[in-house]
């Protein structure tokens, strides 16, 4: 082994033992973990166990189970049975908990048992970023994405799946019915053993019909007509891939453009984003402590009411119209194309044609106005704007406010490009520390608590690279 570096002998035996303090320097992220959760307090936030029993076996403290869950998350280690061989192995843990070794029942009971208070200790991170003026430019960037649940997609069931399965198990009934009759046929030693073969996968399968049965029972009782036999709340959702999707959460988040730092995030069992904007929008501005935001998101969040909601609430939106022109698609003149003037309350088309105030209805919970033309029957240019009678148009009572935003996102369309540079990465970062499995515990309560230990896991690596280990701690203790 000459000329190479060598290692300590391991029975070599010393005067002077090394302290555990020796293996973690200075600026290790373990420190900042340490000073974080000393500094809040612990009881306020609504911790189980702050107080200790008079009698009974002495209990492990919070702090002690919060700083493993803390450093599992920022480490990609997440579960229960993980982290406490970690706790046996792990220097760094060592010296985080003092060398104490809970049992994983231990670990899993305190995450499941204190999810609002672990939700509250993420807020708790954000309202420190907002001392250090983290959020000064008041701009987010809003978007949801789909994480897996602890379901398995066949233990998950919509109207059309059951009819699909049931419609599969009818047509293997069939199909082994038609091979009994020719069993018959056979020879009699042959056809006695083809027989019992298939008259099990015929007893399997009537087995498995009664079983679709009572899950469809089940099913129709629900508000959505869809149920889930693994994790209850969970639910089917389509992705960007044609003719795929998973079962699982649709968590939306709020991301700050100037630092990618996560300031709000929710997570939700609903697959699309058309109702969230001005629930996430809010729940970002109170989380940061601006009184003027500024929210970019993509096509999915447009909806006249979110639109109409941040208005009212002072919150200035830049998303993106759909193309939904069913007109415009087919080559024919979109509503873009016909001008309003405000002042005489008539739309302006193509051919210079005034379409007037017509009626008043409400539709949906909204008043819409509609407006036509008495021309059109003669208009040169009718083939290429309807096939209908007379071309309407139809405008919402607050359609000033959607011509506000559109105007305001055409005057700066790079808005768009900042938001695809910000919302993306965080969410592929916490997927990849999340791995294949994504979520490991089960119902709606039980997944905001994990998905909030990871968004804190990431806001603080994140603040950790912008200010440093001990200019945060610092921070932290100050």
């Amino acid at each position: 082994m000459k000329r190479f570096v060598e290692g300590e002998n391991r029975n070599q035996s010393t005067l002077f033992p090394e302290l555990l303090d020796d293996y973690v320097d200075e600026n290790n992220p373990v420190r900042v973990i340490e000073a974080f959760v000393d500094e809040c307090d612990l009881r306020h936030l609504g911790f189980l166990g702050v107080a200790p029993h008079a009698t009974g076996r002495p209990a492990y403290h919070p702090s002690v189970l919060l700083k493993i869950y803390v450093y599992g998350y920022l480490n990609r280690v997440q579960s229960s049975r993980r982290l406490e061989r970690e706790t046996q192995r792990n220097v760094e843990v060592m010296w985080l908990t003092g060398r104490l070794t809970p049992d994983f029942k231990t670990i899993a009971d305190f995450r499941r048992n204190n999810g609002k208070a672990i939700r509250a200790v993420c807020r708790e991170f954000v309202v420190l970023c907002r001392q250090l003026n983290l959020f000064a430019d008041a701009i987010v960037a809003i978007d949801g994405s789909k994480f897996k649940a602890v379901n398995n997609r066949d233990k998950n069931f919509t109207r059309a799946k059951m009819k699909r399965r049931m419609e599969q198990v009818e047509k293997s009934l069939d199909r082994y019915f038609a091979e009994l009759d020719s069993a018959d046929r056979e020879e009699p030693a042959i056809a006695e053993a083809k027989t019992t073969n298939i008259n099990e996968k015929i007893s399997a399968l009537k087995q498995k019909m009664q079983e679709l049965k009572a899950v469809d029972v089940q099913m129709q009782e629900t508000p959505d007509k869809q149920i889930s036999l693994t994790d209850p709340d969970s639910r089917s959702m389509a992705t960007s891939t044609k003719g795929s999707g998973m079962v699982g959460y649709n968590v939306q988040s709020a991301v700050d453009t100037k630092h990618h730092l996560i300031p709000a995030h929710k997570v939700t069992n609903v697959g699309n984003d058309r109702r969230q904007l001005s629930k996430i929008s809010k729940r970002a501005r109170t989380e940061m402590g601006v009184e003027d935001l500024t929210v970019i998101a993509d096509r999915g969040y447009y909806t006249g009411e979110e639109l109409l909601a941040c208005h009212e609430a002072g919150i200035t939106t830049y998303v993106p119209k759909p193309q939904t022109s069913g007109a415009r698609a087919a080559g024919r003149f979109g509503r873009e194309s016909f001008q309003y003037d405000a002042e005489a309350d008539e739309y302006r088309c193509p051919a210079g044609e005034r379409l007037i105030w017509r009626m008043t209805t409400e539709e949906k919970g909204l008043t819409l106005h509609r407006y036509w033309s008495s021309n059109c029957q003669c208009c040169s240019l009718k083939a290429q704007c309807t096939p209908s009678k007379q071309r309407r148009v139809t405008r919402w009572e607050h359609e000033a406010i959607l011509e506000l935003a559109a105007e305001r996102l055409a005057g700066d369309p790079t808005k768009m490009l900042t938001r695809k540079q910000t919302v993306e990465h965080p969410f592929g970062t916490i997927k990849a520390w999340m791995g294949a499995t994504h979520f490991q515990m089960k119902t709606l309560k039980h997944v905001s608590t994990e998905m909030s230990l990871h968004v804190l896991a990431y806001n603080l690596k994140r603040v950790m690279n912008i200010l440093g280990i001990r200019p945060l701690i610092r921070a932290i203790q100050a």
